[in-house]
Parts: C-alpha cells; sequence; structure tokens
C-alpha cells in the first residue's frame, strides 16, 4: 500500500445551468449538466499511522480550505486516525465557476480511504460531499453527470463528442452569493414547466448520439453577471466570433469557455485572445470522459487491473 500519492484534481464546465427557483430550505433549485474537463491542481499526501495530525501547505492561502473538512469528515467517517501532510498547488483559477475548491475536496474523500485501508460506499461519500459543498459530489463522480437539486442530485450521462476546449479568465471574482441574490428568484413550491422543458430537451440531445442541429445551451447567471461586468460579454462574443460552436460561463462565473469543432481553429483562436485579452489568462483544455477520469485514478494510484473498483478501494480494505 502506498503512503504517497501524487493527484491530479481537475476542474469542471457547466454546459447548461439553469436557476429555477428558491427552495423553502433556502437553496436555489437548479438544473446543470457538468463536465470534467483537463486543467487541474495537484494534491499530494503523505500518510503515516499514529495519532491525527493534518498540515497543509498550498501556494495560495485559502481560508477555510475545504481540503483540512474534508480530511476530517473521511477520519471521522472511517473511525480512522492518521498523520497526513498534504501539499496543494492551485492551478485553477479560484472565484472562476470552474470548482477548484470542490474538486480538491472530492480528492481528498477518494484518496484517504484508500490511503488508510478503509472500505466506503460511493453513496456515503456522495453524502459527504455534499455536506462540504453543491458541486463536491459531481467531482466522485465526473464524465458528463445532470446535476438536479442544489447539485447534488446526480444523473450520469453517456459521454459527449470530445471537443476541443478554450478557457480564459480575468481577474473579475464573481460573487455567486451575489449573482443569486442579482437573479431575484421567488420562493415557490415547484419548477417553472417551461423551463424544465426547455431543460429536458437540451439534456435529451446532450446524451444523443443523433446528429443535427443542437437547442441552445444556457447560462442564467450570464444575464446578471454580464451587466455588472459588460467584459465578459464581451469575451463570450470574441469566443464565437474566432469559431467556437458554443461559448458561455461557467458556474456563476467569471470565467468562460469555448468548444471549438477542431484543434486548429481552437489554436488559432487562442493566439487571438492572448493578444487581445493581455493579461487574461487562456487555457487550451480537453474534456476528460468518466472511463478516463476513473482511468487516471487508478493509474495515480497504481492499482493493478483486475483491482480496480470505483470508489478505488485497496484489496486489503476491511
Amino acid at each position: 500500500m502506498p503512503d504517497h500519492v501524487r493527484l491530479r484534481s481537475l476542474a469542471k464546465i457547466n454546459l447548461d445551468l439553469r436557476v429555477l427557483h428558491k427552495r423553502p430550505d433556502g437553496f436555489h433549485e437548479l438544473r446543470t449538466i457538468f463536465q470534467t474537463i483537463s486543467l487541474a491542481d495537484t494534491i499530494e499526501i503523505d500518510y503515516a499511522p499514529g495519532r491525527t495530525k493534518i498540515d497543509l501547505d498550498s501556494n495560495l492561502d485559502i481560508p477555510g480550505n475545504l481540503v483540512l473538512k474534508a480530511c476530517d469528515l473521511v477520519l471521522s467517517a472511517l473511525k480512522a486516525k492518521g498523520q497526513l501532510r498534504i501539499r496543494l498547488t492551485k492551478r485553477i483559477p479560484m472565484g472562476s465557476g470552474l470548482g477548484g475548491g470542490s474538486s480538491n475536496a472530492a480528492t481528498i474523500l477518494l484518496a484517504l480511504p484508500y490511503l488508510l485501508k478503509k472500505k466506503i460506499a460511493l453513496e456515503k461519500l456522495l453524502e459527504l460531499g455534499a455536506e462540504l459543498g453543491s458541486d463536491v459530489p459531481f467531482f466522485l463522480i465526473g464524465g458528463t453527470a445532470a446535476g438536479l437539486g442544489r447539485g447534488t442530485e446526480l444523473y450520469p450521462f453517456p459521454d459527449v463528442p470530445a471537443s476541443p476546449g478554450l478557457l480564459i479568465t480575468s481577474e473579475i471574482h464573481s460573487s455567486t452569493a451575489s449573482a443569486y441574490a442579482a437573479l431575484k428568484r421567488k420562493v415557490l413550491p415547484e419548477p417553472s414547466a417551461a423551463i424544465l422543458r426547455d431543460f429536458e430537451t437540451f439534456a435529451i440531445r446532450t446524451c444523443s448520439p443523433a446528429s443535427g442541429p443542437q437547442p441552445p445551451a444556457v447560462n442564467d447567471f450570464e444575464t446578471v453577471v454580464f451587466h455588472q461586468h459588460p467584459q465578459l460579454k464581451s469575451i463570450k462574443g470574441k469566443l464565437l466570433q474566432l469559431g467556437a460552436r458554443r461559448a458561455m460561463m461557467t458556474g456563476s462565473g467569471s470565467a468562460l469557455f469555448g468548444l471549438f469543432p477542431s484543434r486548429e481553429l481552437r489554436e488559432s483562436a487562442a493566439g487571438r485572445l492572448r493578444k487581445e485579452f493581455h493579461g487574461n489568462p487562456v487555457y487550451p483544455f480537453s474534456m476528460v470522459t468518466r472511463g478516463r477520469y476513473r482511468a487516471l485514478w487508478w493509474r495515480q494510484l497504481k492499482m493493478s487491473p483486475e483491482n480496480r473498483t470505483w470508489p478505488p478501494q485497496d484489496r486489503y480494505a476491511r
């Protein structure tokens, strides 16, 4: 059993995102389609048996880091102890709608049971993930998935056709709480039938192999965030002008992505964007299927083909 692992903690984009209404519990009712992408943070974990001690080194100081909260939750759920030294290298821009913190937390939830040789069911991990944040459970599944409710009720989709992607971020920090407030959704007992119908049409076409024109993708946050930050709307327009077949904001912003029909067109657009929006980081990315997501984990944990399970479990786990 390894006592050291080095793991990639992948980002996500939202291929569609609808905010239906505010719920009596204070959360908002969502319909979204998540997709893992290749942009990633790196997490290294050293484990040793003994009295519980958790040290976190990070290249960015993040108050209330979910990595520490995830460690506490897992150790408590497993009734386990151990000395953990964690090194976090952040590359996923913060406050961008890419789910970096949620992905980091999910990485801990998946890795620690393996390191501690403890069994834990996926259902329990999903429950722990929901305690940490609405996006965390998705990163326990990966690939393409519909998220309902707060986003924690997940329905895995077949892999969508991979498209070369381009991500552009800015120094603008879009507050999720402020974006929700600006939408001014009312408390309703049930979702809007029209919004549900549009989302279902988009979802069916997204997971269907049939060719033909796709219904338009929607991110409800664009209306309010673009009003607050018109430069973001300009970036979306430029992505479309440069050949993206789909361009939109992810999450509540402020990152925008474009999906291109070819790598050549994607690279050409990247060069133009770097010149025009000088100082705004531009990241080429690929869409990561569920199969690739799991294979990445098995490879990082050096699991032999006959022992590959999901979630990853050590063969001697008990």
